[in-house]
C-alpha cells in the first residue's frame, strides 16, 4: 500500500512540470479557454487613429571635385570650394540648419591598354598621375521653411553634383502622447456606438492596453485568417500638434551675412541664390496609433 502511494506521488511529481509546459490552447482549436475578464459580457474596442502631418525634416547633399598633381593642393582646392558655402549655411544656426563637411582624396593612375585593348589603371605607387579630391556637404534642415533657400544656395555654389532633397517626419514626444490619447477616445466612441446599436449599455473599463495586443487574442479575433483591421479615424493636426504646420519657405528671410571667405571659394551672391530658387513643398506623411480598451456591458 505504501509503495503504491509513493509511486502515485512520484508519477504526479514527474507529470506536473510536463503539464505546466503545455500551452493553454492551440491555434485552430474549436474551443479556446476564455480569460478572466470574459466571465461577464464584455465589448473589446480598438481605437485606430491617423493624422497627416507635414514633414518637418529635410536632407540634401552636394559634392565638389578638384584634381591636381599634388594631394595637398587637390585637397586644399576642394576644401576652399565648400568653406564659404558651409559658413553661409551655418549662419542660420545649428537649431535650424546643420552642416557636415568632409574631404576625401584618391589617386588617379596612368592607364594602359592590355592585350585585349581594354584600358586599365597602372596601380603602382610610382605611376600616380594626379590626385582627385572630393569635398562633400551634407545638410540637415530642421526648419523646413528654409529648404527652398538652402537648396538654392547649394545650386548657386555650382557643385560637381547635388543630391535629391529627401523629407522625413520626426514626431515630437507631445505629438505621440496626443495621438495616443486620441486613440483611447476613439476606442470609447466605437464601444459606445456599438453598445447602443446592440441595445446594451456600456459598463466600466476592465482592461486598457495602449499596445492594442489584448484585442488581438485568439478568443477575440477568432481564426487568424478571419481577422480584419479597423478603418482608422482621421484626426485633425491641430489636435495633435496644437497648430497648423505650414511651410513658410516663400517668406523666409535671408540669412545673416557669412564671415569673409577667400576669393577662391566665395559664397554665392544674393542674386545667384534667387536665380536658382525652386519650389519645394514638404510632403504630408501619415502618423498612426491604436489602443485596445475592454468594457463591461450592462
Amino acid at each position: 500500500m505504501r509503495s503504491s502511494l509513493a509511486l502515485a506521488l512520484l508519477l504526479g511529481a514527474v507529470a506536473t512540470p510536463v503539464l505546466a509546459q503545455t500551452p493553454p490552447a492551440t491555434i485552430g482549436d474549436r474551443y479556446i479557454p476564455a480569460p478572466w475578464w470574459m466571465r461577464d459580457p464584455v465589448i473589446a474596442s480598438v481605437g485606430e487613429v491617423r493624422v497627416e502631418l507635414q514633414a518637418n525634416r529635410a536632407f540634401v547633399s552636394a559634392s565638389f571635385q578638384s584634381v591636381d598633381r599634388s594631394v595637398a593642393d587637390a585637397s586644399r582646392a576642394a576644401a576652399d570650394q565648400v568653406r564659404a558655402l558651409s559658413q553661409a549655411l551655418s549662419a542660420y544656426g545649428a537649431d535650424k540648419v546643420r552642416v557636415e563637411t568632409s574631404v576625401t582624396t584618391r589617386p588617379l593612375y596612368d592607364q594602359y591598354r592590355d592585350e585585349n585593348g581594354v584600358m586599365r589603371d597602372n596601380t603602382r605607387a610610382d605611376r600616380v598621375a594626379r590626385y582627385q579630391a572630393d569635398a562633400s556637404v551634407n545638410v540637415t534642415v530642421r526648419d523646413v521653411s528654409l529648404i527652398e533657400r538652402v537648396y538654392a544656395t547649394l545650386v548657386a555654389a555650382r557643385p560637381t553634383s547635388i543630391g535629391q532633397v529627401n523629407f522625413q517626419l520626426d514626431p515630437e514626444n507631445s505629438w505621440k502622447a496626443n495621438l495616443q490619447a486620441e486613440a483611447m477616445k476613439d476606442a470609447r466612441r466605437r464601444a459606445e456606438a456599438a453598445a447602443t446599436n446592440a441595445g446594451a449599455t456600456l459598463g466600466r473599463v476592465k482592461i486598457i492596453d495602449p499596445s492594442g495586443r489584448v484585442c488581438q487574442t485568439d478568443v477575440l479575433a477568432g481564426w487568424p485568417a478571419y481577422a480584419a483591421g479597423e478603418q482608422a479615424t482621421t484626426v485633425d493636426e491641430v489636435v495633435v500638434t496644437g497648430s497648423r504646420m505650414q511651410a513658410r519657405a516663400a517668406f523666409a528671410p535671408p540669412p545673416p551675412p557669412p564671415p569673409p571667405a577667400p576669393a577662391a571659394g566665395a559664397a554665392p551672391s544674393e542674386a545667384q541664390i534667387e536665380a536658382a530658387r525652386l519650389a519645394l513643398q514638404p510632403p504630408l506623411q501619415v502618423m498612426t496609433d491604436s489602443a485596445c480598451v475592454i468594457y463591461g456591458l450592462n
